[in-house]
């Protein structure tokens, strides 16, 4: 394509962004920054003004090919070879500064080992205030620094004394917030930024306008021009904010709206947001909040009531009522003050912020985000070690928490095991600082592209040697295959592929795409118990190992450095006892545990924050990882399944002959990662069977805060988890705190579509649906559905199994579609008919940004998402509802259109395997 015809191609989209409100979009490609340097060049073009604004102001930083052609020009200017009456070296040094990493490194590198001193010694100031270098930058200077040259010494030396970082502001003593109620009760991140609109997510600007409502926009920006010295605080009143996923969107959202802009010199990247929630804030939403060098507060400004003598005060329904302890009413001025450490309301002081304001944190929010601190030890760490120097301490010191004869939970002895930089003998206990290696790393599709600009902006451009395997999946987009998925998921294929990710499509078209769920295929490539797992995705919960769902950001940190930071979590014990009935299924084993940990907690949720530590040790993974999928829900920061030898043997066979299906479709790479992962694997069943190293467990004598005991005799219904979306109480709607009985509905609320698919699933459920479809037809002579059933397999080689084992015949036997990937969907399902539909593998529903159920309808289904919007939305007539339950009961209610009372649902299941647990006959302890 001819350069003119780029740059009119972009003016052309400019005019059509202007029809939306929006400004130009930032360039990334390296075609059209070349074009609009000939015409800044071309003194009497035409287009020259306007080129040499998007030069400045609208090019992409980091390792972009734009970048590249950015700092290669900036560097002619410096040189002397192109003039440019709008950019004087000096402020090309200034641009230089602002593009973060890869070509502007070697740029400034070359500069500043030249052979001019005065170019040199202004390409040192410039690089004594980066920090996204890697091994190649870093090799030059030590070569050059080795040789004798005076400037790499000096950069060292500064380097060294982090002066990059002590020589930034300090963070203001007072911080003026005005209150903005974003909602009542849990904030999703799907308000901030709804699945329906993952395809935007990369371009900050369009998606931005997806955040809440219209109406709460302008309200947002009629405070800040009323205020104009203050921040704005969204806030979740009596909830907790950025439960779910998408977590980097919507804080780049919140940022974007009530932020401030990183750089004048990168549109649409702003950083410094402050959230608050009354029951503060997820973990990961918090973790992504400190990347961006935001603010997250517990105001608990709602507690529990007692009485007069310190009982609990309950309501009519038995739940806690709460009462105000200091209001956040919208509007309300409030100021932080970051030396006291606490939250005022003029002089009065209605809370402690110390939790928000750790010295690490505070080192956040000097930097500008996490990722500047994370990047800046460690060149500080690398220039020490080359002057050949003691680490000057500058940064805040990990906090280390040691304690004498305590033994260690399952999640303190995986992170000792993988802790980087900790003293040889050390042990460390919950609540210790620490950095580790990452083993996995998982990218989704809705992220992804989020996760490789992120990459770009910290210039990586290859995966860290560190890494065990990554990921990247193609199932929040695998149900339809459409204008939008097919312009962006090629090219974020491509990067991953790239930078030595496995990919589930191939950019080279070699093998057959793989739409599978990205969780279930961690759960199998992760292969040792003792793995710590990084994944774009709150879900990501594996039954092997310990993983943690994050931002985009923090998988791209994790690709790059093969490490994440973040403070040993404290563990909460879950054991079961009793013996579960045989027409239950572990799905409501699941919900039990949430239902009686609230119980038996008056409604305070001690999962929230930490590690379920559960004795599972009978559960295969794939279904074990019911359980640990569900602590997302249950809004835990994380879960470890204590298994017992052989089931864990036996599960790490199981992962294997999946491995090698990926290899023999052709998806290893040349670092042949995934043989690697299979050796690993072998490594570690040697071990269990010799005892050298058996399944992982906890010590006797380990510290939890909380212990759980799961009564499986109590469980006599199915269970269903109820979004209960009429509650008087707004706060109480959209929580999966709410778990109801079957019974509750008395066999007569009408079921409009049901579900089963997601990551909740298995092989097992598949193998039921057919089951019953089976039963009910000899029960009743033939099988009529008085709703729509829609499964999707979350992977291909489950389908491949039900083949060979005969259930897949059946199942499509009685369906009505089923998908064929030569023939994709490219438009999605808008309308339903009463009948069986067999979707690809993917996430299909659960995600909402593809498929959805109609507008108002009532969801029975076997995914984790109940939130407003997600899998249906509301008419203005009746709110659409997604209920969650077992598979059993999402069949049976779709084939009534209603939900089955417990006696048609008990002869539903009969003689049918369901999904069983036994508990251990002895504490799995070491």
């Amino acid at each position: 394509m001819a350069f003119d015809s780029i740059y009119k191609d972009y003016i052309k989209e400019i005019e059509e962004r202007k029809a939306q409100g929006l400004h130009p979009k930032p360039i990334d490609g390296a075609e059209l920054i070349s074009e609009i340097i000939a015409q800044i060049k071309d003194t009497d073009n035409l287009y020259r003004a306007d080129s040499v604004k998007f030069f400045i102001y609208n090019t992409l930083p980091g390792t972009t090919p734009a970048a590249a052609v950015k700092a290669e020009f900036l560097k002619e200017i410096i040189l002397g070879a192109a003039v440019v009456e709008e950019i004087t070296p000096a402020f090309a040094f200034e641009l230089l500064s602002h593009m973060k990493g890869g070509k502007s490194i070697e740029v400034l590198l070359d500069l500043a080992l030249g052979y001019d001193l005065a170019i040199a010694k202004d390409a040192a100031n410039v690089l004594k205030t980066q920090v996204f270098l890697y091994e190649a930058d870093t090799d030059r200077l030590k070569a050059a620094y080795e040789s004798g040259n005076t400037i790499a010494k000096e950069i060292l030396e500064s380097y060294a004394q982090a002066d990059f970082f002590t020589q930034l502001p300090d963070v203001p003593e007072e911080i003026k917030i005005v209150t903005y109620i974003a909602a009542e009760g849990d904030i999703s991140t799907d308000l901030l930024s709804p699945g329906n609109q993952a395809h935007s997510r990369s371009d900050r600007e369009l998606h931005g306008l997806c955040m809440m409502t219209p109406e709460q926009q302008l309200e947002i920006k009629d405070f800040q021009m009323k205020f104009p010295d203050a921040s704005i605080m969204l806030i979740a009143e009596k909830g907790t904010m950025g439960v779910g996923s998408s977590r980097m969107s919507g804080v780049n959202n919140v940022a974007l709206w009530t932020g401030k802009q990183a750089s004048p010199y990168i549109p649409f990247v702003n950083n410094a947001p402050i959230v608050g929630g009354t029951n503060g804030i997820s973990p990961i939403f918090l973790t992504t909040v400190d990347v961006t060098g935001g603010i997250g507060i517990d105001l608990k400004n709602w507690v529990k009531k007692h009485d007069a003598d310190g009982n609990l005060v309950r309501n009519e329904k038995g739940e806690p009522v709460l009462e105000e302890v200091y209001s956040v009413a919208t509007g309300t001025v409030l100021t932080i003050n970051t030396k006291t450490k606490k939250l005022y309301n003029g002089e009065v002081e209605l809370i402690d912020l110390s939790k928000s304001f750790t010295p690490q944190k505070l080192e956040f929010i000097k930097a500008g985000g996490s990722y500047a601190v994370v990047f800046g030890k460690k060149i500080q760490t690398f220039a020490a070690q080359t002057l050949g120097i003691a680490i000057p301490p500058v940064f805040a010191p990990s906090k280390e928490i040691v304690v004498e004869g305590q033994g260690l939970t399952a999640v303190e002895k995986i992170f000792n095991k993988n802790a980087v930089g900790v003293a040889p003998g050390k042990v460390l206990y919950a609540g210790s600082d620490v950095r580790v290696r990452v083993n996995i790393v998982g990218s989704q599709d809705t992220t992804g592209l989020m996760t490789a600009q992120e990459l770009e902006s910290m210039a990586a451009t290859v995966i860290s040697p560190v890494v065990d395997g990554a990921y990247q999946s193609g199932c929040h987009t695998a149900s339809v295959w459409d204008k939008k998925a097919q312009a962006n998921i090629p090219k974020l294929m491509k990067f991953m592929n790239d930078f030595g990710v496995i990919t589930a499509r191939d950019p080279k078209g070699v093998y057959h795409a793989m739409t599978d769920v990205i969780h279930k295929v961690l759960n199998d490539i992760t292969i040792d118990e003792w793995a710590i797992i990084i994944g774009g995705d709150s879900h990501t919960r594996m039954s092997k190992g310990v993983a943690f769902g994050a931002d985009s950001g923090t998988v791209a940190l994790a690709l790059a450095t093969g490490e994440a930071s973040m403070p040993i979590p404290e563990s909460v014990k879950v054991t079961f006892k009793g013996e579960m009935k045989s027409y239950m299924d572990f799905r409501d084993v699941v919900h039990a545990t949430q239902s009686q940990m609230l119980q038996q907690f008056d409604g305070e949720n001690v999962f929230q924050g930490r590690i379920i530590e559960v004795h599972i040790g009978t559960l295969l993974a794939d279904q074990a990882f019911t359980f640990t999928d569900w602590t997302a829900e249950m809004k835990a920061k994380a879960s470890i399944c204590i298994s017992h030898n052989d089931t864990l043997i036996e599960s790490l066979e199981i992962a294997k002959s999946r491995i090698e299906i990926m290899i023999d479709k052709g998806m290893d790479n040349h670092n042949k990662v995934l043989q690697g992962l299979i050796d690993k694997a072998n490594k570690r069943i040697t071990e269990i069977r010799l005892g050298s190293k058996p399944a992982l467990t906890p010590d006797d004598n380990a510290k939890y805060y909380a212990e759980v005991v799961i009564d499986l005799d109590m469980i006599a219904e199915p269970m269903i988890a109820d979004p209960d979306v009429n509650n008087e109480d707004v706060s109480k709607r959209y929580t999966h705190d709410t778990i109801r009985n079957i019974s509750f509905y008395g066999g007569d609320k009408r079921v409009d579509l049901g579900f089963v698919g997601s990551c909740m699933v298995h092989k097992g459920d598949l193998k039921i649906v057919s089951q019953m479809l089976r039963n009910l037809e000899e029960q009743h002579g033939e099988v009529k559905f008085n709703a729509p059933l829609v499964v999707a397999a979350p992977t291909y080689n489950i389908i491949d199994e039900l083949k060979a084992e005969g259930d897949w015949s059946l199942l499509q036997k009685y369906s009505g579609f089923e998908f064929s990937d030569l023939l994709p969907k490219n438009t999605a399902r808008t309308e339903y008919e009463n009948m069986m539909y067999l979707e690809r593998p993917g996430c299909n529903l659960c995600m909402g940004n593809q498929e959805k159920a109609a507008k108002g309808d009532t969801v029975m289904a076997t995914s984790t998402r109940l939130f407003q919007g997600r899998v249906v939305e509301d008419t203005e007539r009746k709110k659409g509802e997604s209920l969650l339950a077992s598979t059993p009961v999402v069949v049976l209610s779709a084939i009534l259109g209603r939900i089955p009372t417990i006696n048609e649902y008990k002869a539903a299941v009969e003689g049918i395997n369901l999904t069983k647990f036994s508990p251990a006959n002895k504490e799995l302890v070491g």
